[in-house]
């Protein structure tokens, strides 16, 4: 059980309830985190304005479902495994994808070297150092496409600290972080 109540789509009022009506409206349903965070539509505004924002940036959807896979196995946040592996799937990403991106792994360099660099990010509260940063740029990512994964693991940071206290109710077929 969720040590904060959630919210319901249903009985939600005001803010609150264009908020989650708007998460109904995208994914087709109102994911668990999104209820817990309704209990502070200020929270909530925040993620999916960040989330939105993120969406637009040059880095595919795909890796940035690797990246938060990645994240949520170096925080071991259950609930964020689940979900993006999940959304992963949906994506198209194989088994074998899923199963690389946990390790910080592909068989593409370049994806590699994004998805290794987030997990040190992760590993290290962005602790990086120029070493880290030759790698990920060495690999071909640009500026502009860095500046995305470090904020892609900040939104993920996020996410995980936030499941992972609030002890969300898994609402995704279970992935443990191992």
């Amino acid at each position: 059980m969720s040590r904060l109540p959630t919210v319901s789509p249903e009985t939600a009022t005001g803010k609150t309830k264009e908020l989650l009506d708007t998460v109904r409206h995208k994914l087709g349903l109102v994911p668990n985190m999104t209820k817990l965070m309704a209990n502070s539509p200020a929270v909530l505004d925040g993620y999916l304005a960040f989330s939105g924002a993120l969406n637009a940036s040059s880095i595919p959807a795909k890796l940035r479902e690797q990246i938060a896979i990645v994240t949520a196995q170096t925080t071991s946040c259950n609930y964020c495994l689940s979900a993006h592996t999940a959304i992963g799937k949906m994506l198209g990403l194989s088994a074998d994808e899923l199963g690389a991106s946990r390790q910080a792994g592909s068989p593409e360099a370049k994806t590699a070297a994004a998805l290794q660099f987030a997990r040190r990010l992760a590993q290290t509260g962005g602790g990086v150092s120029q070493a880290d940063f030759d790698s990920v740029r060495g690999a071909g990512w640009s500026d502009a496409a860095i500046a995305e994964i470090i904020a892609s693991v900040a939104l993920n940071l996020f996410t995980n600290v936030f499941n992972k206290s609030a002890d969300t109710e898994i609402d995704f077929p279970l992935v443990k972080a191992s």
